[in-house]
């Protein structure tokens, strides 16, 4: 990623070679301004900066604005045959992509300026005719680095900390720094003054609102849904993998610079296999939560289409978008059923998961995945060998204290009442092989008759849902094993105790 250090040393380098053209490839002619008046400050070089609004000035010179009765390019080719080692910035061009009058006359002063040793600039985002391209040299200036964009909070802060409550502390600004990358300067200041205008100061509790605020920038993708959060979402148990998001977490939101330096990179994400029921889907919810990220999620059996070629269209297209939204989680479910598409012998549904895994290997963008699968006779080996996936891990059903922490979590949430020891004891040796949606499935059961019949919710009426729940392992005892006997062998355990 070009920074703005990186593209000033390569402008002053072509100005001192006296190359005829440089083209500065950006949108944000402002940041280019700025450069320009440094360049001229520090290497003591005039520049003929022309504009619409403020027609040609000199930066850095003597010379008065000039009105060039709307034809820049006439001007300056006068000014070329009068002077020599000129330097000229257009910030406003017209038709440059193909042949026309335009790019025709731009030409003929680009001639002239070879012969006179002068430099002329163009600022640009669109795409430059291949014959004005011959003559030169491209300069891209990206959107501003994760340093930058700290650079630019802080002083947004500091400019109205005196004014508006700001909460925000070092880890908080680097963290919306990750999030606000792929924004211009111009759209990083706007978000900055709607949050503290519009809830008097910069608050942490806004953080993942802020993020989610990308997604309305660029036009929406019917397979990739954005999940508004509702509450906070808690996973009781899976201790490892709590541990382990915690960890990477701290590198996730870490400047690439940094990382680079190591030659390290964000983590990808995780696939996530187990027991239906057991916290997989929550895994996701949970990370955007915890991380205060956007979660989308993909559903990657939408992209398919029956026309040829439309399959791999919708799905670069999906992949784009994802990569502009982030950073972000990103919520695969039931990756499985994706697969057996493209194992049945269809060579679109290869192509497209080829597709797919490729930019899982290769994208540096900063997209956190999630990945679940409940069927592994699904999975090939290529899914989740290292490299695709930061980790794989297992979600089996939960033990003992997994079932009393979720015991007690829906007493209180949903029961608003805390069970004796002897009544926990036995709810939980009663709950043994249930996952977690089951033990949720009955305190809510007991909640809703209590709502409705506006009973009094007795030990025997608890004992009593428990009980008749058909958990998981006795519904499907061949799928729950399996899937326990892959995960020990294959993936870590989202628990420390193995049952």
């Amino acid at each position: 990623m070009s920074d703005l250090i990186q593209v000033k040393k390569e402008i002053i380098n072509y100005i001192y070679a006296r190359t005829p053209l440089v083209i500065i490839n950006t949108n944000e002619r402002e940041r280019v301004e700025r450069i320009l008046y440094e360049i001229s400050e520090e290497t003591q070089t005039d520049i003929m900066y022309y504009t619409d609004a403020k027609q040609v000035k000199h930066i850095g010179g003597r010379g008065e604005q000039v009105d060039t009765e709307d034809d820049p390019l006439g001007f300056f080719l006068s000014q070329i045959k009068k002077s020599r080692s000129l330097n000229i910035v257009l910030g406003d061009v017209r038709r440059i992509s193909d042949e026309n009058s335009y790019s025709r006359e731009l030409m003929n002063i680009l001639y002239m300026a070879k012969e006179n040793n002068a430099v002329v600039i163009l600022i640009t985002a669109d795409t430059v005719w291949s014959r004005i391209l011959s003559f030169g040299m491209v300069v891209t200036l990206d959107v501003p680095s994760t340093l930058e964009r700290m650079a630019q909070i802080d002083k947004f802060i500091n400019t109205y900390s005196g004014r508006f409550r700001v909460e925000w502390d070092k880890d908080d600004i680097s963290h919306v720094a990750a999030i606000l990358r792929g924004f211009t300067e111009i759209q990083i200041e706007n978000i900055l003054s709607a949050e503290i205008i519009g809830n008097n100061g910069l608050l942490k509790n806004r953080i993942q609102q802020i993020s989610a605020q990308k997604q309305k920038i660029y036009h929406k993708i019917g397979s990739v849904q954005y999940i508004q959060p509702y509450k906070n979402y808690n996973i009781s148990g899976m201790d490892n993998l709590k541990e382990w998001l915690a960890e990477k977490k701290k590198i996730f939101f870490m400047p690439e610079d940094y990382l680079k330096d190591f030659d390290l990179k964000a983590p990808k994400g995780i696939l996530l296999v187990g027991v239906p029921g057991c916290g997989k889907s929550l895994t996701a919810k949970l990370v955007a939560q915890e991380w205060n990220l956007p979660l989308f999620r993909f559903d990657i059996g939408s992209v398919f289409d029956k026309w040829v070629g439309e399959s791999e269209k919708k799905m670069r297209e999906a992949l784009q978008f994802i990569e502009n939204v982030s950073p972000c989680v990103l919520w695969i479910d039931e990756i499985e059923k994706v697969l057996a598409t493209s194992d049945s012998g269809n060579e679109t549904g290869k192509r497209v998961l080829g597709e797919f895994l490729f930019w899982v290997q290769e994208s540096s963008n900063k997209v956190f995945m999630v990945a679940t699968a409940n069927n592994v006779k699904a999975l090939p080996y290529e899914l989740y060998r290292k490299g695709r996936f930061t980790e794989v891990f297992y979600a089996g059903l939960p033990n003992a204290e997994e079932r009393r922490k979720t015991i007690e979590h829906y007493m209180r949430v949903s029961l608003k009442k805390e069970a004796s020891p002897d009544l926990m004891n036995k709810l939980v040796e009663i709950t043994e092989g249930y996952s977690y949606s089951d033990i949720e499935t009955a305190v809510k059961e007991v909640a809703q008759k209590a709502i409705i019949r506006k009973d009094t919710i007795s030990i025997e009426v608890l004992v009593s849902a428990m009980q008749s729940i058909i958990p998981i392992s006795k519904i499907n005892p061949e799928l729950v094993a399996e899937i326990h006997k892959w995960g020990k062998e294959r993936a870590v355990n989202v628990s420390r105790e193995v049952n």
